[in-house]
Parts: C-alpha cells; sequence; structure tokens
C-alpha cells in the first residue's frame, strides 16, 4: 500500500463511514475531501481543471480509498470514471460542466433510452439502473439507441441500432429510490429516469472515437480501464476485511473453547490468505503498469499484456472474495451483526463483486 491518504482523511472517512451508511449516503465532511482533493475529477484533462492524476497512481488511490470504506471508492471510482467520458465531449460543454467544484457524473453503462433528432437536439426517454453516486452527481451519462421520428430504429451499415451516449443535468432526470441492496449502502446507486427532454445536439458524445481533449495515456483500453478500477475496490475492500479479522478472532466470546491446536490452524489460514492476495496484488500491478508503459513509450498495447491484465483483474477478484469467505467464520458473531464493521465491509465485497466485467474468472 502506497499510503497515498492523509492519516487525518482517513480518520474522518472511517468516523462518517457508519453514519454515511445509516443515511444511504455520503456525509457532507466526506463530501468535502472529495471536493476539495478533487476525487470526483481524477480522470478530467488538466485542460479542463482537472488534477492531473493518471492511471497507475489513479489505481492505487482507489485501492487504499477501499480499504478505508468501500462505499466511498465505490462512488469515487464509479463517478470518476463516468467522468473520463470528459475527454470525448464537445469542449465548450466539457469547459462549462468542469468548471463547478462540485462537478459529480453518474450514470450507466446500459443501453436504458431512446434518442430521436429533433431540429435543435435530441428527444430523450429512458429509466436506467444503478447510477452510483446518483444523489451527489451534478451531471448523468446515460446510453441511448437512436429512433426516428415513428419509433422505429436507426441502424448502421451493418443493421445494427445506432447507439449515442448523452449528457444530462440533474434537473433534467428523476431519481427512483431503489437502491436496496445489502452493500454499497452509502454509494446510492439508485435508478433514474428522463421523460421528453429535449437536450442540445452537443450533448451527445461517443466514447473512443474523437478524444477531443486528453491528457497522456488518455486512451488507454477502455474495458481494462473498468476491469482495473473495479478490482481494485475488491482488493482494498478484502484487504479491509483482513485487517479486522485478527482482531474480532481473538475478542470472541467463544475464544476460551479453542485449543492451542486451533488457534495455531487460524493464524496458519490467515498467514496464508495474507500472502495469496499480496502476491496475486504484485502480478496484477506487474501486469498493468507493463501496459502503461508500452502506451506511454509505443503509443499502443499487445493484445497478450491487455488480456493478461484482464486475466488477473478478474482471478484477484475472485481469490479476494474467496479469501474472505474462507476467514469468515473464524470472527465469531459480531462477524453477523449488522451494524459492526467487519460486517459492513463482508457485505460491501459481497455487492462490489457482483459486477459482470469480474463475474467470471476466465
Amino acid at each position: 500500500m502506497e499510503n497515498l491518504l492523509n492519516p487525518v482523511w482517513k480518520e474522518t472517512i472511517k468516523k462518517y463511514a457508519p453514519l454515511a451508511e445509516a443515511a444511504g449516503e455520503l456525509q457532507p465532511e466526506i463530501l468535502e475531501i472529495i471536493y476539495r482533493e478533487q476525487w470526483f475529477k481524477l480522470f478530467v484533462p488538466e485542460a479542463y481543471g482537472g488534477p492531473g492524476k493518471k492511471l497507475p497512481e489513479i489505481l492505487r488511490l482507489e485501492e487504499e480509498l477501499a480499504s478505508t470504506d468501500g462505499s466511498l471508492a465505490w462512488t469515487v471510482t464509479l463517478c470518476s470514471g463516468a467522468a473520463w467520458f470528459a475527454g470525448f465531449l464537445d469542449p465548450a460543454l466539457a469547459a462549462e460542466v468542469f468548471a463547478h467544484r462540485e462537478v459529480c457524473f453518474a450514470g450507466s453503462g446500459a443501453v436504458g433510452g431512446t434518442a430521436v433528432k429533433t431540429p435543435n437536439g435530441y428527444l430523450i426517454n429512458g429509466n436506467w439502473k444503478y447510477a452510483s453516486g446518483a444523489l451527489h452527481a451534478t451531471i448523468f451519462t446515460a446510453n441511448c439507441a437512436l429512433q426516428h421520428e415513428d419509433g422505429t430504429a436507426q441502424l448502421d451499415e451493418n443493421n445494427e441500432p445506432i447507439i449515442k451516449s448523452f449528457i444530462l443535468k440533474k434537473e433534467e432526470v428523476n431519481i427512483l429510490p431503489g437502491w436496496s441492496y445489502f452493500g454499497l449502502v452509502a454509494t446510492g446507486s439508485h435508478a433514474f429516469e428522463v421523460v421528453n427532454v429535449e437536450i442540445p445536439a452537443n450533448r451527445s458524445f461517443k466514447i473512443n472515437n474523437d478524444i477531443k481533449v486528453a491528457d497522456q495515456g488518455f486512451d488507454y483500453p477502455f474495458l481494462q480501464l473498468a476491469e482495473t478500477t473495479l478490482v481494485v475496490n475488491n482488493l482494498g475492500i478484502a484487504n479491509h476485511f483482513i485487517e479486522l479479522v485478527e482482531e474480532y478472532f481473538y475478542q470472541r466470546s467463544g475464544l476460551k473453547r479453542f485449543n492451542e491446536e486451533q488457534v495455531a490452524f487460524f493464524k496458519t489460514e490467515l498467514a496464508r490468505c495474507k500472502t495469496e492476495i499480496a502476491t496475486l496484488r504484485t502480478a496484477f500491478y506487474e501486469a498493468f503498469d507493463e501496459t502503461w508503459n508500452q502506451l506511454i513509450q509505443n503509443g499502443e498495447i499487445t493484445a497478450s499484456s491487455l488480456n493478461e491484465v484482464s486475466r488477473l483483474s478478474r482471478e484477484l477478484a475472485h481469490v479476494a472474495r474467496i479469501n474472505v469467505d474462507g476467514l469468515y467464520p473464524y470472527c465469531g458473531l459480531e462477524a453477523a451483526k449488522k451494524d459492526s464493521e467487519i460486517n459492513r465491509v463482508w457485505r460491501d465485497i459481497h455487492t462490489a463483486s457482483q459486477h459482470a466485467l469480474l463475474t467470471f474468472r476466465f
């Protein structure tokens, strides 16, 4: 761990994490740190006032955030990741949007809506699920299938539906409270809908087509960008859990029933889990750093190197969750107590691990 977080920030985050979970959203004290440190703007190019951080540092920061609080890290990861679209936006629009200190992007990668071309732009309708950070968002991104005025689909040269992405302002969307899941509660990852909203044409964009403004390394492939940012959340949450395991084991009321051999077995299991995760973490970052260096030095990344990053991302996500589950029984009933810290961390990793990109190990 690189110790990228100020100890005072960590203390504040840990103090307000239980309150954030109870409220179902990040607390003002945590948001103030986010705004001050520009964590919602991690991927925003410097030309638009972004912090100038690069993906290698961002991944390690997100891991450390996740090792402090899962909901905070997930919200920062998904919202800053959505703001990565800055490089594909109309420059005038992007400059306007990112001028605000508290700008926060939320959205969904699903195609949940339709867009009909109008004389001045597009008419948008749709419903999208799981917009992490929706309660703090000032901007929503949404993917829509283009339609003709008669409701029929617009098709490309391959007879496939044409999909475009759109920028919507918070006053143009209706948030639909529905994040009823048992983990990552404070992310407030609610659904949102748009009903007959007309937006100007410059609020449409397509990723990986035309980078309009970018910092060095901005063209890192989106799939691996998504996989790596997601898996470091799983990694950080797992390390948070493992950090708590020993404390909870020795505090459990039934400890006196365990003999020396059983206690020694627990110590061996704990050490094994730590080593397995740490070893895989090292391999993951080595593979990622190799792809990053290829991009910076050569302007392109080999397919085999990208495939290795994807493989290790999925493998690390699975190993992290499996080891958490393997250690869970040693923590006693406190680990099953819904308002205990270790229970919150356990619920967070079992929610984060459900993301479709990390479902399979192959």
